[in-house]
């Protein structure tokens, strides 16, 4: 005998089904602040709530206040797409820009409204039995601790928070001052200080040139990576906008310009764009442009460092153009070569505290020692997150990260990520593909609420596809050559490309452009599926809940072009997707 079905009844709501959703978002980045903008925009019963452990918004730019700061990309590519900013003073604005800019941007936008600051979510755990998240917060300036639940949980934290300290026997003993590139003391006076400089990564890059220029001062800077310093892009864009590479200062007579004629400002935003999009090729492994870029890169770095050929040797890679994150080095190697400079490649043996003990017996005397050791990118979240049948997203990431397009994990319902693991890009807009995953998310957290279902999350065999395709997709990129980076699991050291998306920009935005529902698992919250089809009627229909003749709006019916629909440009621009 089959088992009875119950009584059919009709839900007793609009088609529409806005049914109350609580989500809570971690973190008050570019990429919380995007959330708190769309989430309000395209839905409506959310009760929306952003977490953010800083006391302002903007993320990393918010925390990275180290002399120099500045974005690594174009800054007019490194923005939000619906309300760019003319006013940028550097072509690679610097970080007091980036951060006002996004604290602005939270304020026009409202964001404001839904931030918690100095909120610092501790635990996230799910709870089958309610169907819910549970959460764990800390007020950091009173030490209240506030237990919170949500619908969704969505980490928006980003890949740079972790700070990596070093690794040196000794390090807690140095008696002078201590810093890392994103916890700066911005009161300490360096005029006169002999300074330690760990690390050859992007931080050290922009610190260097500054610091070199301190009354009095003495620089040591102990790298023990070799690294390729140059334009990732942006140079040959310079020169096509009549800009001088060497010059990344934005005149006030441009800058107005741009403000007085938005036709001439777009122009510029897309050839910059352009630029970003089609040196993809060059992540290849000896393509054209890859052997190009390492010829150009290696000529310049020789002219820079002809005072001291012997820096030269030790600095230029024997890996590809692109294997680690490319920084523009503006005035890095013109400072490597100084008087007061000293760069050592020599191992470190140990701290002590005065200063620095090197493996052949040198002893190097310090002020002050300056950290610029990067973040703990291929780590999971520093807080606790625990989906179903108690398995942590920590013990679920190792032996290195899985995800379903980067934005789900199989076995955590209703979670999401924005820029987790493979978000990030090697040239391209970066700033794009966070919106992208934005509206992904938005985009499923409506799907859970019309059609009534409790959880969706990834189903197991596609997020193992997804590892699978990212593993052969790196094998013929640059990324695997033998350097150590951020991009790769293992603390940089992996055969596992964890911190990139497995293509261009524009293969992301395509990929993301619209779910594919059939590769998650869905759980509904009534026998017969379609109940959220409610009781017969639209909210446009009663009382202020829309137009009863929306559909006659000029600004939403498609006009197909006469004769020809098939020429229609705004297909010709990018193929229509489902």
């Amino acid at each position: 005998m089959g088992s009875i079905r119950p009584p059919f009844t009709i839900k007793d709501e609009p088609i529409e089904n806005l049914r109350p959703l609580k989500v809570r978002v971690i973190g008050a980045g570019y990429s919380g602040i995007y959330l708190g903008i769309r989430i309000p925009q395209r839905l409506r019963n959310v009760d929306l709530q952003i977490y953010e452990k800083n006391e302002g918004v903007g993320g990393a730019w918010w925390e990275n206040r180290y002399p120099g700061c500045a974005c690594d990309i174009p800054a007019h590519s490194y923005q939000y797409s619906f309300d760019p900013n003319p006013h940028w003073s550097n072509f690679y604005a610097p970080s007091k820009e980036i951060r006002e800019y996004l604290g602005g941007i939270a304020e026009k936008y409202g964001v404001t409204r839904f931030v918690k600051l100095s909120h610092k979510v501790t635990s996230c755990i799910w709870d089958d039995s309610v169907k819910k998240w549970k959460l764990v917060v800390e007020n950091v300036k009173t030490g209240e601790i506030i237990h919170d639940d949500a619908d969704v949980l969505i980490s928006a934290r980003g890949n740079l928070n972790d700070k990596a300290w070093p690794k040196i026997p000794g390090f807690e003993t140095f008696k002078g001052e201590v810093m890392h590139s994103a916890q700066w003391n911005e009161e300490y006076d360096f005029k006169h200080k002999r300074i330690g400089v760990i690390g050859g990564g992007s931080s050290s890059i922009q610190i260097v040139p500054h610091l070199q220029k301190v009354e009095g001062a003495k620089l040591s800077v102990f790298v023990r990576s070799r690294t390729w310093i140059a334009s990732p892009f942006g140079d040959a864009a310079m020169i096509k906008l009549g800009l001088e590479p060497n010059n990344t200062i934005m005149s006030p007579e441009l800058r107005q310009e741009f403000v007085e004629n938005p036709t001439k400002f777009l122009e510029f935003r897309k050839i910059i764009e352009v630029d970003g999009n089609t040196i993809h090729g060059g992540s290849f492994r000896d393509s054209p442009m890859q052997l190009g870029a390492q010829s150009f890169f290696r000529s310049i770095m020789q002219e820079k460092l002809a005072k001291k050929p012997e820096i030269m040797e030790a600095l230029i890679p024997s890996f590809s153009v692109g294997c680690r994150r490319l920084t523009p080095g503006p005035g890095y190697l013109e400072a490597l070569v100084e008087d007061n400079v000293d760069f050592i490649r020599d191992k470190i043996e140990g701290i002590t505290p005065e200063g620095i003990t090197l493996e052949n017996g040198k002893k190097i005397d310090l002020d002050v020692l300056v950290c610029a050791t990067g973040f703990n990118v291929s780590s999971p979240p520093p807080f606790y997150v625990e989906g179903k049948n108690g398995i942590s997203l920590q013990q679920k990431f190792k032996p290195y990260a899985e995800t379903y397009l980067a934005v789900g994990v199989d076995g955590f319902p209703n979670f999401f990520m924005m820029f987790g693991p493979n978000s990030a890009i090697g040239s391209g807009s970066l700033t794009m593909m966070i919106e992208t995953e934005g509206d992904y998310i938005t985009k499923c957290i409506r799907k859970l609420q019309k059609e009534d279902y409790v959880t969706m999350m990834p189903k197991p065999e596609r997020v193992k596809d997804f590892s699978d395709y990212c593993h052969e997709y790196f094998k013929k990129t640059v990324y695997l050559d033998q350097c150590t980076s951020w991009y790769r699991s293992e603390g940089g050291k992996g055969d596992r490309i964890i911190g990139l998306w497995p293509g261009s920009t524009l293969h992301c935005l395509e990929a993301l452009r619209a779910p594919r529902w059939e590769d998650f698992d869905f759980e509904s919250r009534a026998e017969n599926r379609l109940r959220w089809l409610g009781n017969g009627w639209s909210v446009t229909q009663i009382g202020d809940g829309g137009d009863p003749a929306w559909y006659l709006e000029p600004r939403l019916v498609n006009v197909p072009l006469k004769g020809r629909p098939e020429e229609d440009e705004e297909f010709k621009l990018r193929p229509f997707s489902h």
